[in-house]
């Protein structure tokens, strides 16, 4: 019932057409990994997916870095993870390349207080308890908050849990802050009251995240990894045009009130782009952020885990659009 939804829903607003040439059907599923409410749910909004579900095999996460486990373990060929995830996977040795990028608006991760938390900013949170999981874009958003005020990574105490754990901690008190990203801090911020004391786009962080595929699936399933980008920054591209048919379909299927919704589009406006120079020194930007910090400690060029030759089947997706 939710999926004939998610297709009447994209029918009000125009289904996108892909006028592309077949890809030969594989002998196997290609793996997608996905996070909750993520690349699936605005494909399928955009029809985009009707004539390849059948080649999917998806798989759904609570966070990246059970994400980038599953690539590392050959669970998946390929999923879409945040920069700061992409990063330490890479940095650990991990097989991957990231073969898209997209890029969002800054204000939806965030570091969040409670509406009745006396702190105003960052500068209260000083010795205070933070809940992010460990290797997420939220963790990144600290580090570079910490950096920001020239503080040591001991300033604060870090918590590291998982999203359903994290939101039980700042929801109860047992930590007093919570970084984190969309849909949790639009879910936050409209349904509890939260405040966001920074975000990264105040600090001028790049808002990256990465399609990252196994080195051995870009070789053996490059068809099938071009089709699926160009299909997923065609989604992309339809969900920006239509936010609030999109607002909709998207929190029908994932039970959120949509206003929730409606926030979290309006201000990410998410786009799939190539990679191009422009990426790859904000990818440099994180890695240095990192190296500093001391969690990566082995030299990592952003131009040798960031494979350019796909960008023509984004730019074929975004003019599809």
């Amino acid at each position: 019932m939710l999926q004939r939804r998610t297709f009447l829903a994209a029918g009000t607003a125009g289904l996108l057409t892909l006028a592309a040439p077949r890809i030969l059907r594989a002998e196997t599923p290609l793996r997608v990994g996905d996070q909750r409410g993520n690349a699936r749910a605005v494909m399928q909004a955009a029809g985009v997916l009707k004539e390849i579900e059948h080649r999917i095999t998806w798989s759904e996460f609570p966070a990246a870095a059970p994400l980038v486990e599953a690539l590392n373990a050959d669970a998946i060929d390929t999923g879409l993870v945040g920069d700061a995830p992409f990063t330490f996977g890479a940095a650990a040795g991990v097989p991957i390349k990231a073969i898209a990028a997209t890029r969002e608006g800054g204000e939806g991760l965030a570091i969040l207080v409670p509406k009745n938390s006396p702190a105003q900013s960052f500068a209260d949170l000083r010795g205070k308890r933070i809940a992010t999981g460990r290797g997420s874009i939220g963790h990144q958003l600290i580090l570079a908050a910490l950096e920001h005020a020239g503080w040591p990574q001991d300033a604060v105490e870090f918590v590291f849990l998982l999203p359903s754990d994290a939101k039980a901690a700042y929801s109860s008190g047992a930590v007093e802050a919570w970084s984190t990203w969309e849909p949790y801090v639009s879910q936050e911020e409209v349904l509890a009251g939260s405040r966001a004391v920074v975000d990264s786009g105040a600090l001028k962080m790049a808002r990256l995240s990465f399609q990252a595929a196994r080195e051995d699936a870009i070789k053996a399933r490059r068809p099938e990894l071009a089709d699926f980008v160009r299909r997923l920054a065609a989604a992309r591209a339809w969900a920006n045009d239509n936010i609030p048919s999109y607002a909709n379909t998207w929190a029908g299927l994932m039970n959120i009130p949509e206003p929730v919704a409606q926030r979290w589009f309006e201000r990410a406006r998410t786009r799939v782009v190539p990679i191009d120079d422009a990426v790859v020194r904000d990818e440099q930007w994180n890695i240095d952020l990192y190296t500093r910090a001391k969690l990566v400690r082995r030299p990592v060029k952003a131009a040798d885990i960031l494979d350019r030759s796909f960008n023509d089947a984004i730019q074929a997706g975004l003019k599809a659009s």
